[in-house]
C-alpha cells in the first residue's frame, strides 16, 4: 500500500529542533566557550556535525524506509519442520488471520490501524517518524536515537560549559546570550532524558529479542501461565549476545551503520526452539 504524505507536523518539530540545537550548540556555545578558531573548539565542532549528521541521515532513512509489509502470497506451511513456531488467535486456536487486509499473518506481524496495514515484526506506530517501527527500519530507528542520546548529551555538556564562562562576562555582555540559554536549556533537558529513557527501553527489548507489542503480550502471557502453574519463556529470546547481533548485524563495526540486510525477509525468525532441536540432532 502506497503511503500518503510522510511529512507531518511531528516530523517538522524534530527537523526544527535538530537543526536549532545544532545551530546554538557550534555558533553559539562551543564559540563562546572554546571558540571556533582552537584546536578543541573545531574537534567538539566536528564531532557535534557528525553525530547531528547521522542523526538526520538515520531519521530521514526511518520516515522513508518500508517497515515491511506481508506479501500477497504468503500462506504459512504447517508441515514445515523447519518452522516450529506458528503463532495462532488466542481464542479458537487457528492460524493468525488478518480480516481487513485478507491475509495470514507472518510470525511476529501486526497490523497498523494508523497504516491500515500488517506490518511485519512490528514495534510500534510511532507520530515522530510519521511511520511503524518495524521489521526493515527497526535498526535504523534504534541508530537515530543512539545518536540523538550522543548528540543532546554533547549539546548539554557544552551548554554548561559555555554558561559558566560566560558567567564571568559583565551584565551587558550576557543580556543577549540569556534567552538562548534559558530556550536551549529548556529543550535540551527534557530531551535528553526522554531519549536516554526511549534508548535503555529499546536496549532492554533487543537483548531480550522482543518488540514493544511482544513485552506487553507476554506480560499477559507470563501472569496466565502463573496462574495455572506454568512458566512462560520467551520463544525468539537466543540469549543476550544473538540477540544483539539479530538486529544490528554479526559485526560490532557495522552496528552505529543504518544496515538491515542480516535481518532477512522478516517472514521467519530463529527461535530457542530452533537451538534446541540443533543441540538434541548433535547429541
Amino acid at each position: 500500500m502506497r503511503r500518503g504524505c510522510i511529512i507531518s507536523l511531528p516530523v517538522l518539530v524534530v527537523f526544527s529542533a535538530i537543526c536549532y540545537i545544532y545551530y546554538t550548540t557550534v555558533f553559539i556555545f562551543i564559540d563562546d566557550w572554546l571558540g571556533l578558531t582552537t584546536s578543541s573548539g573545531l574537534l567538539n565542532a566536528f564531532i557535534l556535525t557528525t553525530t547531528a549528521f547521522m542523526c538526520i541521515f538515520n531519521y530521514s532513512t526511518a520516515i522513508l524506509r518500508d517497515p515491511g509489509a506481508v506479501p500477497p502470497s504468503y500462506m504459512p506451511d504447517v508441515e514445515d519442520a523447519d518452522m516450529p513456531i506458528h503463532e495462532i488467535k488466542r481464542k479458537g486456536g487457528d492460524l493468525r488471520y488478518c480480516q481487513k487486509c485478507s491475509l495470514f499473518k507472518p510470525p511476529r506481524a501486526h497490523h497498523c490501524r494508523v497504516c491500515r496495514r500488517c506490518v511485519l515484526r512490528m514495534d510500534h506506530h510511532c507520530i515522530w517518524i510519521n511511520n511503524c517501527v518495524g521489521h526493515a527500519n527497526y535498526k535504523v530507528f534504534f541508530v537515530f536515537v543512539t545518536y540523538a542520546v550522543i548528540s543532546c548529551i554533547h549539546s548539554l555538556v557544552l551548554l554548561v560549559g559555555s554558561v559558566t564562562r560566560d558567567a564571568q562576562k559583565d551584565e551587558l555582555q550576557r543580556e543577549g546570550s540569556i534567552k538562548t540559554y534559558i530556550i536551549s536549556g529548556v529543550m535540551l533537558v527534557p530531551l535528553t532524558v526522554a531519549l536516554s529513557i526511549l534508548l535503555g527501553w529499546h536496549i532492554y527489548l533487543i537483548l531480550h529479542n522482543k518488540t514493544t507489542i511482544e513485552y506487553h503480550e507476554g506480560v499477559r502471557a507470563m501472569s496466565l501461565a502463573e496462574k495455572i502453574g506454568n512458566v512462560y519463556t520467551h520463544p525468539y529470546d537466543l540469549g543476550p549476545y544473538k540477540n544483539l547481533t539479530s538486529v544490528l548485524g554479526p559485526s560490532i563495526f557495522i552496528w552505529m551503520c543504518p544496515t538491515s540486510r542480516h535481518m532477512g525477509s522478516g517472514l521467519r525468525f530463529r527461535t530457542a526452539y530452533d537451538q534446541t532441536n540443533f543441540i538434541s540432532t548433535s547429541r
